[in-house]
């Protein structure tokens, strides 16, 4: 059963906390976690992201619109972020072994999903991203165990 929380975010700074609360969540999960970041362009989903892979420790964070998916590895984490705007065809992630990037201890977050529809992993948590000026709505959606287990994490 799915558990929506909504929540209004008021500024830039309020959704990049947001998102590094998020990240701060994922550390007591040991297997694969794949987050769905949807809205239209310009709703913030880039910045969530960066938020989140910044948490991490790495400081320079691109946009993966032009190379599909951007990757962040050190000795505790592997992240990658797929952006799939530019996608002609879902079997491009095929190409790229979509599949490779699911092992424990690897989180995707991705963003634009409905348009690599049946060939990404379905979603842990999905993250609906709506505003106008510095405010954010977010609709927070869980999927699994997991995706519950976080949202649980981040609404304590």
């Amino acid at each position: 059963m799915a558990i929506i929380l909504n929540l209004t975010l008021d500024s830039v700074k309020a959704t990049m906390q947001f998102s590094q609360q998020l990240a701060q969540c994922t550390h007591n999960i040991n297997h694969a976690v794949v987050i769905y970041l949807e809205g239209d362009l310009g709703a913030g989903k880039t910045t969530l992201a960066r938020g989140f892979i910044q948490s991490f420790g790495f400081d320079r964070v691109k946009s993966p619109t032009y190379s599909l998916v951007e990757s962040y590895q050190n000795n505790r984490i592997n992240i990658h972020h797929f952006d799939c705007y530019r996608l002609s065809d879902p079997e491009e992630l095929e190409y790229i072994g979509i599949r490779d990037y699911l092992g424990p201890n690897h989180i995707q977050l991705i963003e634009w999903p409905e348009l690599g529809k049946g060939v990404i992993a379905p979603a842990d948590l999905s993250i609906t991203l709506s505003g106008i000026d510095q405010q954010r709505m977010l609709s927070i959606t869980t999927h699994t165990s997991i995706g519950t287990q976080l949202l649980q994490c981040v609404n304590s």
